[in-house]
């Protein structure tokens, strides 16, 4: 109404104002403090500024309205409960700020302790302390140190430096070892960096100090390790972080005093037990720089037993009011436990699935919870070997983690040598600037792939996730020298024949040999060992939990497989059929020449004798896949390579014939090959010649792969073998194209099956923008999609996948303009409205058309849960991302509520 005053915004809750649920207002370390304070706990009291003040003043740099007259008023009420006020020389009140996000960010952001100390009132607090002199001056020079790095941003090693002096001085290594007059002076030193760097003195105003502190920690929302660190574990850039106000309660009292931190169950292993740290006379900041060595929780105890059970008493609380691992930070001072905060724990992959599977067992959690608290990039963690590492192995090199794993083995240079080396029982890791497909045997062979260029999504990295092998690309450091077949790093020379090893996941890369932990997951997977009867507590989590997630899951999950041996892998990792045999990837090595002779053939005769020795070769090829998938649906794309991967490349063919001609050889059919070569020559074969055009072009190419697939079920049906082709035409833009294939496929098929019914679906991959925006007209002559959603990112952004991410994509990320590559997980608002409009047109022009994803994205666990929602019916991936799309497929109906988008 007019006149009417409005309503001040609320910027400040008390602890007792709060819970656990609000942790999008209060962060996670004010909500968890206010459950605690709910719990009847002790906690010291205090109160938490909202994120969204933070937000607020980082629009303006300024307060909002409001702020400063609710901080006064909650530090009144604290002044109260206390019985202190800030500043007062005699009795001061002195507070902790802390930051605190919505999600945990440990280290990233600031933190000031001991505000309220000045000259004055250090002397009233050592008369509070019982005339403790040196805890009191110890107290105030370590909020000058705090608040001159946190606020004022004076240079950390400058109070270090003076730090180190006054212990040189005294003769002594350790801080405790410094008496009240030596910290004395060491303040002295302190305020004379903070005057020389600041210009001013170090404020006195207690008040001063709380609100500039409190600016800080809003202000440390966006530093640069707080951004890397969000971009990172893609935490939202616009969440702000909430700011606690705490009174200070001190743990380096003396040796009734301590600090220190506990787990209610092992964060490694996920073990039930006792875990944690003590360190007596001590602040929290001690545990954490390391200056003295901690003792293991369970010695508490022995030192001050009182407060050894209550802790247990209130650990075993928290773990059964949040139903999970709590972390708990907890100071005691004089004999007095403080709880100083909580939080469901960090924990490593094995734990998580360890304790998802004992809070089953406890009935503190259902399996739809603990389906939740696990996710697939945990069990890709657990899928892949890694290195046992100590101090002995230092990276020589570090790129990009394209396909995790661990991989030692001799350096090679040539795909030819992988294979000879590989043959004789070596192992090896492939080294090359960048690979092309004539690198895929020497890929197969290897155990790992090193390039010096590239990244997530380059042709390295694609085919080896497909494998299931390690790959570190992009590692630039590298100076590469492939006819010397040696390459130089750091100074140092690796010739052909040196060990190196290299870490998928890190993207480390180490001179010599590091030891290998195998996966037993893996060997779970596989079969090797049953989780029935093995003492193997991650192993049986691991069944239970996948157990659980095939039976919620609606989405099925297929296999991008082109050989009979990555076929049976898929299968025992679960696969439920093949999404994308690609084809192309069969025309390589021996059998390149014959493509190529079909591509340059200059008469009818010429190109019908080159399909004639290629029909045998892939009815072959789909006899062992359809035998591998006995009864379940393999979906093979007809031919789709940009012509360039098999022709030989123009410029050194055009090199090849001047040398000839000027040595005087008889080049005639060479040059006849250049002429072809430059009349086929493209400048950008990933958007020309290929996928559905190549087959209208080049008569016989795609009737020839049809009537392979045809005659290699019609065997297959002979011998007894159900097999389930769809065959899928690529690249279709228009409906045409795909009638016009579709035509000459049915005619094939009817005369093939004539004597032995196959049933053969036809249908196409969606990856050209316009076929999603026509997918209700292509509907009409589709048995079915599937999305290639690697073509359709490329085209619907305009980029090229084999050269954007390592030109420009580091500077989209570090920008926001990408919280992560559209290549590793689908873009939602972009090209997954593309996948949205096809699904919704295709099914609308024909109902129960099924639909599927066979691009990279198939493996990705946030876009399954996309994909679950568009509706679609199954994802395919290479065969070691399986398990982690039926986890995540699983995830996807609890996480709805057990919906289903059809």
């Amino acid at each position: 109404m007019a006149g009417q005053q409005a309503v001040e915004h609320k910027y400040v809750y008390d602890f007792s104002e709060g819970n656990k649920d609000q942790k999008d207002l209060l962060g996670g370390k004010g909500a968890n403090l206010a459950e605690m304070t709910n719990l009847g706990l002790p906690v010291p009291p205090g109160f938490t500024i909202t994120t969204e003040a933070c937000k607020a003043y980082l629009s303006t740099g300024e307060e909002p309205a409001g702020l400063g007259d609710q901080i006064s008023a909650r530090l009144a009420t604290l002044e109260s409960a206390m019985g202190k006020r800030l500043g007062d020389p005699d009795d001061p009140l002195l507070v902790s700020v802390r930051s605190g996000a919505k999600f945990s960010m440990p280290g990233m952001m600031e933190t000031v302790l001991n505000v309220g100390l000045n000259d004055r009132s250090v002397v009233g607090l050592s008369a509070q302390a019982g005339g403790n002199d040196r805890f009191a001056w110890d107290s105030y020079r370590r909020l000058i140190q705090m608040f001159g790095k946190t606020v004022c941003e004076v240079p950390g090693e400058e109070f270090e430096h003076a730090l180190d002096d006054a212990k040189r001085v005294k003769g002594v290594t350790n801080d405790l070892d410094l008496d009240a007059d030596d910290l004395r002076g060491l303040v002295d030193a302190y305020k004379s960096i903070f005057s020389k760097h600041t210009g001013r003195e170090f404020p006195q105003e207690p008040r001063e100090q709380l609100d500039l502190a409190i600016h800080a920690v809003f202000e440390s929302w966006n530093a640069d390790r707080a951004v890397l660190y969000r971009r990172q574990e893609r935490i939202p850039a616009d969440l702000g972080t909430a700011v606690n106000v705490v009174a200070m309660v001190f743990g380096n009292l003396g040796p009734d005093s301590g600090t220190g931190v506990a787990f209610t169950r092992d964060p490694a292993s996920g073990a039930q037990g006792i875990y944690g740290d003590y360190l007596a006379n001590a602040q929290g900041e001690d545990v954490v720089a390391g200056i003295r060595n901690t003792v293991p929780l369970q010695e508490l105890e022995q030192l001050d037993k009182k407060s050894y059970d209550e802790l247990l008493s209130i650990m075993a609380r928290l773990e059964e009011h949040y139903k999970d691992l709590c972390d708990i930070e907890f100071t005691i001072e004089r004999g007095k436990l403080w709880m100083l905060q909580t939080r469901v724990g960090k924990r490593t992959a094995a734990a998580a699935f360890v304790i998802a599977g004992q809070l089953v067992d406890e009935g503190l959690i259902d399996l739809d919870e603990a389906l939740h608290r696990v996710n697939g990039a945990q069990l890709a963690q657990l899928m892949f070997p890694r290195f046992k590492l100590d101090h002995e192995f230092q990276p020589v090199a570090k790129g990009i983690g394209a396909s995790p794993g661990a991989a030692v083995g001799k350096v090679v240079f040539t795909s030819a040598r992988a294979v000879e080396l590989a043959a004789e029982g070596e192992s090896v890791i492939l080294v090359r600037r960048e690979t092309n497909p004539d690198d895929l045997n020497g890929m197969i062979a290897a155990q790992g792939i090193l390039t010096s260029r590239g990244g997530k999504t380059s042709h390295a990295a694609v085919v080896a996730r497909g494998m299931g092998k390690t790959c570190v690309s992009g590692a630039d450091d590298l100076d590469i020298d492939i006819p010397g077949r040696k390459f130089v790093v750091g100074g140092q020379t690796v010739s052909e024949g040196d060990v190196v090893s290299i870490d998928g996941t890190t993207g480390k890369v180490f001179l010599g040999e590091v030891p290998v932990m195998p996966s037993e997951v893996v060997q779970y997977f596989e079969g090797s060992l049953d989780p029935a009867h093995i003492d193997n507590a991650l192993v049986r989590a691991v069944h239970r939990i996948m157990t659980h997630a095939d039976g919620k899951r609606r989405l099925r999950v297929r296999t991008n497989a082109d050989t009979g041996a990555d076929a049976a892998r898929a299968r025992r990792f679960g696969a439920e059929g093949i999404g994308l045999c690609r084809t192309e990837h069969m025309f390589l090595g021996d059998r390149k020449e014959l493509v190529e002779r079909l591509i340059l053939a200059r008469d009818g005769k010429e190109r019908d004798d080159a399909l004639a020795a290629l029909l045998p070769l892939q009815r072959a090829d789909f006899v062992e896949i359809f035998r591998e998938m006995d009864g379940l649906p393999v979906t093979v794309r007809l031919i789709d390579p940009p012509l360039h991967e098999f022709l030989p490349p123009l410029e050194q063919l055009a090199v090849n014939v001047a040398v000839a001609q000027e040595r005087g050889e008889d080049v005639a059919k060479e040059e006849a090959l250049l002429s072809a070569v430059r009349r086929m020559h493209e400048q950008n074969p990933m958007l020309g010649l290929r996928g559905v055009r190549l087959g209208l072009v080049i008569p016989g190419l795609f009737a020839m792969q049809v009537r392979a697939i045809a005659e290699a079920a019609v065997e297959c049906a002979k011998q007894g073998v159900r097999s389930c082709p769809e065959i899928m035409v690529p690249l279709v833009g228009a409906v045409q194209e795909l009638e016009t294939v579709r035509a000459e496929a049915e005619k094939i098929i009817a005369e093939v099956t004539r004597e032995q019914p196959v049933d053969v679906l036809i249908g196409t991959m969606i990856e050209v923008p316009r076929a999603a925006l026509t997918a209700g007209q292509i509907a009409e002559a589709a048995q079915f999609f599937s999305f290639g959603t690697n073509d359709l990112t490329q085209m619907g952004w305009g980029f090229s996948r084999d050269d954007v991410e390592g030109a420009f994509f580091w500077r989209y990320l570090e920008l926001g303009i990408f919280g992560i590559s559209p290549f590793e997980s689908i873009d939602r608002e972009g090209v997954g409205r593309l996948v949205r409009i096809a699904t919704e047109e295709g099914r609308a022009a024909r109902p129960g058309l099924k639909i599927g994803v066979c691009g990279e994205h198939g493996g990705d666990p946030e876009s399954v849960h996309f994909f679950h929602e568009v509706g679609l019916d199954y994802v395919s991936c290479s065969p070691f991302r399986v398990p982690v799309a039926r986890l995540e497929a699983g995830r996807a109906v609890v996480e709805t509520g057990g919906s289903d988008s059809r």
